[in-house]
């Protein structure tokens, strides 16, 4: 069996899993978790069964309600006490200062794809890659409008109260957000600085994405005056068109996703077609250090994590769009994988360096949608450990201290939505935060899980204020 990454930019929105192809009807309430399947890897559970390791629990669950019962969950962001969820129908505020009774504090309606959220301070940003009638959260989709009067781009909200999120100034950008990176200025700069990915695979001009689109949507919002947040530059970092694509392998058009590490100056890019390493000193004008190809087995260069210690970078391949079951043997180990590369040399002269892939060891069914997808750091001293999602496939803790040798420490999962229907589903985002894991999951909810290991509890007495996965920094500063 053959598969490909998804074309056009509709198909694009596979990658964001659109609400629409979630069956509904499907979407019951798991178990408690509490009772586990047999913890054979080569067993996979049952409908809604859950498999884990025994130092890796399910703590608490909250299902979806309300407007986004049947919408697709999407990122995590969170400050303080509460966790903020994305939602293809707006946010969540959650109230997680008992984690293992976290509770709907407040829902924000505000319908656009695939509302991918970060925060700055008291600002939220949510970031839509779908065509709407208009800016504001009272929107439709919109089809038959003229190209200028569409929109698509960058929301700011007002979260002084986290109860009471206030809506504040929205930013068109071409071919919308994506997903957004958000990168403090630089001394004396009070501003932060949204890295905007959004990407055309049509192979044509669309409304709002004409090609060649080989750019990212610099967004700056002035800390003291958020309401004159604006695009300040469209940077091309792919003059020369980038990777052309190949059968099953994405052409590179923009970026999917960029996770910075701004006390190092250095960002990482997952662009479809390359991975990108850049030099973010100059923080509206990054400039490419290195990009890397691996046209045998990465088909959509999705996103990146960065060690610790800014030695490494993880990048992951959404084979198919996230919508595809390639946790399995035809697929194999590599495809669909984590890669692990090396960051060697100096300043303009570093390049990026494979040393492995990393892929879960279980083998799901033909009916879950599995593959890489959005993780981070633990934060255990010394050691280069994250927590990933893998959709249907759970969510897995594993350690790529020896860049060569990853191996996997614990995991997480719950079983098919259906055993007879292919069903999208799973974890979209699994995030360390504050002792706990957070996993947004598509079609069912929130899952709290705790981790209790000796090579990993030195994490659980880190603590930050604020966490946005895609802007690292240094856990040792906690």
């Amino acid at each position: 069996m053959k598969h490909s990454a998804p074309r056009g930019r509709q198909l694009k929105r596979l990658a964001c899993l659109s609400a629409a192809t979630v069956v509904a009807g499907l979407l019951a309430a798991p178990s408690s978790g509490l009772a586990q399947a047999p913890a054979d890897p080569g067993t996979p559970p049952g409908v809604d069964e859950v498999a884990s390791t025994p130092n890796l629990n399910q703590v608490a669950y909250l299902p979806k309600t309300g407007p986004f019962a049947t919408s697709t969950n999407t990122d995590w962001a969170f400050k303080g006490t509460y966790a903020f969820g994305g939602n293809y129908n707006g946010f969540t505020v959650y109230d997680i200062s008992n984690p293992k009774a976290p509770a709907v504090a407040a829902q924000v309606l505000c319908p656009g794809s695939q509302n991918d959220v970060s925060i700055s301070g008291n600002l939220l940003f949510l970031g839509t890659d779908s065509q709407r009638t208009n800016d504001s959260c009272d929107n439709a989709a919109s089809t038959n409008a003229a190209p200028g009067d569409r929109w698509e781009g960058i929301k700011v909200f007002d979260i002084s109260d986290p109860l009471t999120p206030k809506y504040v100034k929205s930013v068109k950008t071409d071919c919308g957000s994506h997903t957004q990176t958000l990168v403090p200025g630089k001394a004396g700069d009070n501003s932060v600085y949204l890295y905007v990915s959004s990407y055309n695979l049509a192979a044509a001009d669309q409304p709002n994405c004409a090609l060649p689109h080989d750019k990212i949507s610099i967004v700056r919002v002035p800390l003291s005056a958020p309401a004159s947040a604006a695009v300040v530059a469209t940077p091309v970092l792919f003059p020369d068109g980038g990777y052309e694509g190949g059968e099953g392998k994405s052409a590179t058009t923009g970026c999917h996703d960029i996770t910075a590490y701004p006390e190092k100056d250095l960002a990482a890019g997952a662009c479809m077609g390359d991975g990108v390493l850049f030099d973010i000193s100059v923080r509206s004008a990054p400039k490419v250090i290195t990009t890397v190809r691996d046209t045998e087995n990465f088909a959509f260069w999705h996103s990146a994590t960065f060690n610790n210690k800014a030695t490494k970078v993880v990048f992951t391949d959404e084979l198919g769009g996230g919508g595809m079951a390639t946790c399995n043997p035809e697929i194999g180990p590599n495809r669909g994988a984590d890669a692990i590369y090396d960051i060697v040399g100096r300043g303009s002269n570093r390049k990026l360096e494979f040393r492995s892939y990393f892929k879960i060891p279980r083998t799901n069914t033909e009916t879950e949608n599995c593959v890489a997808h959005n993780g981070s750091l633990i934060p255990v001293p010394g050691r280069d450990i994250m927590v990933q999602a893998w959709y249907q496939g759970g969510v897995s803790v594993w350690d790529f201290t020896d860049s060569r040798s990853p191996k996997e420490l614990a995991y997480w999962e719950r079983g098919p939505i259906s055993a007879t229907q292919f069903v999208l589903g799973g974890s979209w985002s699994a995030y360390w935060y504050n002792g706990f894991i957070y996993s947004n999951d598509i079609a069912k909810g929130v899952d709290v899980l705790e981790l209790k290991d000796l090579r990993t509890n030195p994490a659980r007495r880190a603590r930050t204020d604020l966490f946005n996965a895609q802007t690292q920094d240094d856990y040792r500063t906690w």
